[in-house]
């Protein structure tokens, strides 16, 4: 992600893409509804920015083109009753009424006798509002129905708060038959359109204004529908309707169980964090040329990101791997095939993201296809091994090997430039990301004393992560056939987990260093990067051990999750972006290496502590992070003022946490799904499984708890199939 985290006082350099904490962003108990490449945010109400500027409005393509939207009723704000989202993300549904209305001194209708329905659904590039107003009032209620809006087409770096020297031109509204167009012409010479209709037409209409007059006899009923649509060069998205986007979203679910499991257990509220978890991945999962990819997060990264999507797709691969085959195949086609320092490209790096607006066009920022991260390209490799592992699919690794091997020779020629066997980052592109792990603030990686480490970065999570790379990579030679390839990569394998045992790990910690600097000094950091050594299975049992009691003593452990680093560290700040919150997707690749090690209390009080902050959470969706102060009797975790909700990847850490208390693994040439040692929190006494798939063969389970043992039962099977429990 781009960094949130704030300097401190002398480091007065802030990065181009800090996410501004203010006022002006900051936009509380939103609602967020997302299609493809566009998405709106919207408040309680359904409006956008009706008081005060915020990060809300209609987006397409990194531009927002609807900036203000507000229903009024007689020129007041209806009265709020309720406002959600459905459990699907199809709409947002709220319910309205209206104020008193008087005329003069007169009580013309009181207030709430009208009842007014505001459903609201994303379609691709277009915006769907259907009012609905009922009278429930005892007389003929008159009111005026009034809609202002407007665009200002600001690119979404521009909304995050990065200033612009120049703008493009806002060009004169235009009138078509349906309703008024609002345009700009951008630097990049592109014209972005923002075009209304209205059903029935407004009684009234002027540049950024619509308005109806509505009459409503007692128990009489009336509709107005308003569409918004996103216009730009280039093809066209499908016209589509309300129903059409509505249906469309619904089916994103259907679609979803078809081709991957359900789960349901005996705890409602733990049902509630599944379904919304699920709902959100489904809504964030984009259709692309080369099958499904999990968006990152809403507002500031709806978009492909590299590192993001791998991670989301290894969280939830047992449950869903077509997410993982659609990642994997769209990282491939986007792997960098030059040498690029603008953009931090090289040949055989992954993507770290892509971006359409008009600022990433120009080069304003440098995202337009950019590969400034030292992660994805080992997390790449990682997860076709672990894809493979999990399907049997090796058509599809087949296709992929040359861009395997193209991302093993980047890991020895240009992720090892200096050829000491450790990936290493130093920027290339001049406005890039300074820090290129995943916590890329610019003042996340340090030393005990604070002061910040000097490129070229080695961060030892990256090592585990290319560890794991060089093993996976060696098991699918072997089943492709080249077995002296599998060798070498065993080998390489072998020597870096030596390195990293020798070069990071630190006796006085009882943990790994956070990174080594360019002088090869370890920067001697408690911090949650030690536990993804666990995931790579680098580390020896006995230090996976300590490894993990030291990261659930209370200086690392806020009672919600690991902290970023530990309390204590030079750097700790329960509210900053990397140094001291608390990150889902963090503890569940944490939880995924707890598992592998066999550390089950450990992992069950991690899944137990983030079902707890779920509990907290409005709609049980669990954001991009939140604060680490200390967990206090009574109160919820402390939310982040920026973080964006939906995160895919924290989405997915539930899946992740608990298929790693199943102990859920896959041997697709023996047939078989194992469940080895499975385990369940002490609020979770039973838990269901439904259309488990191997293969074409899928089957229904049930696991049940006694105590601290789990039984499975096998409640429908098809196909050739078999059910292993290793206890």
């Amino acid at each position: 992600m781009m960094s949130n985290a704030a300097p401190e006082p002398a480091e007065a350099e802030l990065s181009p893409f800090y996410i501004s904490a203010s006022a002006t962003v900051g936009a509380p108990r939103s609602h967020v509804l997302k299609q493809g490449d566009g998405f709106a945010v919207l408040d309680q109400f359904g409006d956008m920015q009706a008081a005060k500027p915020a990060a809300e409005g209609l987006f397409f393509e990194d531009t927002r083109y609807l900036s203000h939207f507000v229903l009024s009723i007689d020129g007041e704000r209806p009265m709020l009753l309720s406002s959600t989202v459905t459990e699907d993300n199809a709409l947002l549904a709220t319910d309205l009424t209206n104020p008193d209305l008087f005329e003069g001194k007169r009580l013309r209708v009181a207030g709430d006798a009208v009842h007014l329905l505001r459903s609201t659904a994303l379609g691709e590039a277009a915006l769907f509002v259907k009012l609905e107003l009922h009278n429930f009032g005892v007389i003929p209620a008159r009111l005026h129905l009034g809609l202002d809006f407007d665009a200002d087409f600001a690119d979404l770096f521009e909304v995050r708060g990065t200033a612009r020297r120049r703008r493009g031109e806002r060009l004169p509204n235009e009138e078509r038959p349906e309703g008024p167009v609002l345009a700009y012409r951008g630097l990049d010479g592109a014209t972005r359109r923002t075009c209304f209709s209205f059903e029935p037409h407004p009684t009234a209409i002027g540049p950024r204004r619509a308005g109806w007059e509505i009459e409503l006899p007692p128990d009489a009923s009336a509709t107005v529908m308003v569409t918004v649509r996103c216009e730009r060069p280039g093809p066209s998205p499908a016209a589509t309707s309300f129903t059409a986007s509505v249906a469309a979203a619904t089916r994103r679910t259907s679609d979803r169980r078809a081709r991957s499991a359900d789960l349901y257990s005996s705890n409602e509220t733990f049902n509630d964090w599944l379904n919304r978890s699920r709902a959100d991945l489904d809504m964030l999962a984009t259709t692309t040329p080369h099958g499904l990819y999990p968006y990152a997060g809403i507002p500031w990264f709806s978009t492909a990101f590299g590192r993001d999507g791998i991670i989301t797709s290894l969280e939830c691969l047992w449950l869903d791997p077509a997410l993982a085959a659609g990642t994997l195949r769209y990282l491939a086609a986007e792997q960098s095939t030059t040498l690029d320092p603008t953009a931090d490209a090289e040949p055989g790096k992954i993507l770290h993201e892509t971006r359409k607006g008009e600022m990433a066009v120009l080069g304003e920022v440098p995202f337009r296809r950019y590969y400034g991260s030292i992660d994805a390209t080992p997390l790449f490799v990682m997860l076709a091994a672990a894809y493979y592992a999990r399907t049997g699919d090796l058509g599809l690794i087949r296709r992929l090997w040359p861009n395997i091997e193209a991302a093993l020779e980047w890991m020895r020629e240009y992720g090892d430039p200096d050829g000491d066997g450790l990936l290493e980052y130093d920027r290339r592109s001049v406005n890039g990301l300074v820090n290129q792990g995943w916590k890329d603030s610019r003042d996340s990686i340090f030393h005990a004393d604070g002061h910040l480490a000097a490129a070229p970065i080695a961060l030892v999570e990256v090592q585990a992560y290319a560890f794991a790379a060089y093993r996976g990579a060696a098991e699918l030679a072997q089943a492709l056939g080249h077995a002296e390839r599998a060798g070498k990569l065993l080998a390489s394998a072998d020597r870096l987990r030596q390195q990293v045992e020798t070069d990071f790990w630190l006796e006085a910690l009882d943990s790994y260093a956070l990174a080594l600097d360019g002088r090869k000094e370890p920067c001697r950091v408690l911090a949650s990067n030690a536990g993804h050594v666990l995931l790579a299975g680098l580390c020896t049992p006995d230090r996976a051990v300590r490894v993990a009691d030291r990261l659930m003593r209370p200086e690392s452990h806020s009672g919600w999750g690991i902290r970023t680093v530990a309390e204590g560290s030079a750097r700790y700040n329960p509210i900053s972006y990397h140094n001291g919150s608390v990150w889902p997707h963090d503890n569940g690749l944490i939880a995924m290496g707890f598992a592998r090690y066999g550390l089950r209390r450990q992992l069950l009080q991690l899944l137990s502590g983030l079902f707890d902050a779920a509990l907290f959470m409005e709609l049980r969706r669990v954001p991009e992070l939140f604060c680490g102060f200390a967990r206090r009797p009574g109160t919820g975790p402390t939310g982040y003022p920026v973080a964006c909700i939906p995160q895919a990847w924290s989405s997915a850490a539930v899946f992740a946490m608990l298929g790693a208390a199943l102990g859920i693994s896959f041997d697709a040439s023996a047939r078989q799904i194992r469940f080895t040692r499975p385990a369940l929190p002490d609020w979770l006494d039973e838990l269901r499984i439904t259309n488990l798939r191997l293969g074409d063969a899928c089957a229904d389970l049930q696991l049940q708890r006694s105590n601290d043992d789990v039984a499975l039962h096998v409640l429908r099977r098809s196909g050739d199939i078999d059910i292993v429990l290793t206890v």
